[in-house]
């Protein structure tokens, strides 16, 4: 069972940073309000005291209750709706409308994996993905969520796509979306590190900032000369960190975009 936690926090800038900080506690699922923040975990992952020593900087509380599983596409469905960037790309559910005036349409079931397109973080993704030459490229989609990143990879031409999650909601999620898009050259497999057995052209992590700290230097490691990655689920406040480590494994960073709080930052080797 999942838990639905309810944070009355109304100013969007703490919506945001209380995404990026409960990811780092394994919260799966949000949902942002004019009043208040939704904030999904599963129940073995919920630490009350976690929740709320990061409160308290707001002094903030919360409610919560218990989400049945069959429960959260009716839920989605309430509030989901297709985000689009710019004529590039249409990320839209099953049930909505065909959106024609875009380049590249997907359709992701909307579940509680991550990257619906509607955070920030996947949308500066896709945007900075329209102007990679993935042609023949060999990507890796590190915290795949629900594959959208990935589905978008092979629509652009690369030649193979492996994406990584290590939830298995994600997994199922992901195999479902790549088969309602129809893809052929994406493999999915559930791992909680990069494998260390093959070099990759491009590597998409937008994940967390803990995650990315962590697995930088062997994403660099697997990367072959050349190669880029793209970096998102970063706070503004995270970029010094992440800059720092970036320069330390010799990855310069090459672009940087923003939206609200959130950035996504390209590195080259």
């Amino acid at each position: 069972m999942h838990l639905h936690i309810t944070i009355p926090a109304a100013d969007v800038s703490v919506q945001e940073i209380l995404i990026a900080r409960l990811e780092d506690l394994g919260y799966d699922g949000f949902q942002q309000e004019d009043s208040h923040l939704d904030a999904y975990v599963q129940e073995e992952k919920f630490n009350a005291a976690e929740l709320g020593e990061l409160l308290s900087r707001w002094q903030l509380g919360y409610t919560s209750q218990g989400v049945p599983e069959k429960n959260w596409n009716e839920e989605w469905e309430k509030n989901f709706q297709p985000v689009i960037i710019g004529d590039f790309c249409a990320v839209r559910a099953s049930f909505h409308t065909p959106i024609t005036n875009v380049t590249h349409e997907l359709v992701i079931t909307p579940k509680m994996s991550f990257g619906t397109g509607h955070h920030a973080t996947t949308y500066m993704m896709i945007k900075a993905m329209q102007h990679l030459d993935l042609r023949g490229k060999s990507v890796l989609d590190f915290g795949t969520g629900t594959g959208v990143l990935a589905i978008l990879a092979e629509r652009l031409g690369a030649g193979e796509v492996l994406a990584i999650d290590h939830d298995p909601w994600s997994i199922d999620n992901a195999r479902e979306n790549i088969e309602e898009n129809h893809n052929q050259r994406v493999r999915v497999k559930q791992m909680d590190t990069i494998p260390d057995n093959r070099l990759f052209d491009i590597i998409l992590a937008n994940i967390n900032k803990h995650v990315i700290l962590k697995e930088l230097s062997r994403m660099k490691q697997q990367l072959k000369d050349g190669g880029v990655i793209l970096l998102s689920g970063l706070l503004h406040e995270d970029s010094q960190d992440v800059e720092n480590e970036a320069l330390k494994n010799d990855l310069p960073i090459s672009e940087r975009l923003s939206e609200g709080n959130w950035i996504c930052l390209k590195l080259v080797k």
